[in-house]
């Protein structure tokens, strides 16, 4: 998942859906889950071995799926 957004955007988001209805408030809690763990898409870039697959593998680099192969991989530890 391609996702830049700055930490303190995010917290800003989790702060305004705090203050919503129950449903907002679940949508926080998970924003504060990613942004507060190790493996989060705010922290940390694709490393260059799964980089390097991911451009063997398809066409086109940088593309959503590419990108995306690229980050499974590294989350399952294959890189």
């Amino acid at each position: 998942m391609a996702f830049k957004m700055k930490k303190a955007g995010v917290k800003q988001i989790i702060s305004e859906l705090n203050k919503a209805s129950k449903l907002h408030k679940g949508q926080a809690e998970k924003l504060e889950k990613m942004v507060s763990s190790k493996n989060s898409p705010l922290k940390g870039k694709i490393s260059a071995s799964c980089k390097a697959w991911a451009k063997s593998k398809y066409d086109v680099w940088p593309s959503a799926y590419a990108s995306g192969a690229a980050i499974k991989r590294q989350k399952a530890g294959k890189c």
